[in-house]
């Protein structure tokens, strides 16, 4: 896909976030989390042959710590397998993948603890 397709896909993804999106972005943004800035459904592009880029969006990405975040919803118990080839291309990049299902955001305290640890320091 062209770099210009990614972007276009990539604000749709953002203008048309879930109710859990949402919420999490309330904590999340303008660096209220221990100062780290995160990006809101950013992609990631792991390979490139020519002017084609093959790429994953996380909802949630913070360059600083190499670190996605992905919220899934029921949809997700559908996906497992691709879901797990996702995260190993992104490991292989470096970036570490925290995935928290849409229901454990009910306690938002608890979630921010999870992606607290997830830090390097």
């Amino acid at each position: 896909m062209k770099y210009e397709q990614i972007k276009e896909i990539t604000r749709k993804l953002r203008n048309n976030a879930t109710p859990e999106e949402v919420k999490l972005w309330r904590y999340l943004r303008k660096r209220q989390l221990e100062g780290r800035k995160f990006l809101r459904q950013h992609a990631i592009i792991y390979e490139s042959i020519g002017n084609e880029h093959f790429f994953y969006v996380p909802d949630f990405f913070c360059y600083k710590e190499n670190l996605a975040i992905e919220l899934d919803g029921k949809i997700h118990l559908y996906k497992k397998a691709e879901d797990k080839r996702r995260d190993e291309i992104l490991n292989q990049l470096g970036i570490k993948v925290l995935r928290l299902k849409n229901e454990e955001l009910k306690d938002i305290d608890e979630v921010l603890v999870k992606i607290k640890n997830e830090f390097k320091a």
